[in-house]
């Protein structure tokens, strides 16, 4: 499994390309100042970075106890992106509709505009990391 230094570079990394990306585009489709939706993204960027540890670490645990490894397939790399979009939804939505002063379902709509995003963005990046930074497990495996 991950060191806690190793999930720390992973998910900083992960925020920090992700809003160098979502920022300015979210200004320009939404035609809102970057500085007003830079509020969002960085606010989403710090909730989600708790929850980026959380839930890989918690998903690592329970995959290592399942199967003896942490290695994943590119199946249980799409269910991984689908169920962490779906949690950070649920934490995000709040947030979102309040600093914008929108309804909860609007705020939900554009979390999932968001999370569309970033479900791609997470499936390739986390195989990237996985390249990069591969687990001395997983040379044994092959």
């Amino acid at each position: 499994m991950r060191s806690f230094r190793d999930r720390l570079r992973h998910a900083l990394a992960f925020e920090i390309l992700g809003l160098l990306l979502i920022t300015p585009l979210a200004s320009a489709v939404l035609g809102l100042a970057l500085d007003h939706i830079g509020v969002v993204t960085l606010g989403s960027a710090l909730i989600a970075l708790g929850w980026t540890y959380g839930f890989n670490w918690a998903f690592d645990a329970v995959k290592l106890r399942l199967t003896g490894t942490t290695q994943k397939g590119l199946a249980l790399r799409i269910g991984h992106a689908m169920l962490f979009e779906l949690g950070l939804l649920l934490l995000l939505g709040p947030f979102i509709a309040w600093w914008l002063g929108i309804s909860l379902w609007q705020a939900a709509l554009l979390d999932l505009a968001f999370s569309g995003f970033y479900m791609v963005y997470a499936l390739a990046f986390n195989w990237a990391y996985d390249r990069l930074f591969p687990l001395p497990e997983w040379q044994q495996a092959r």
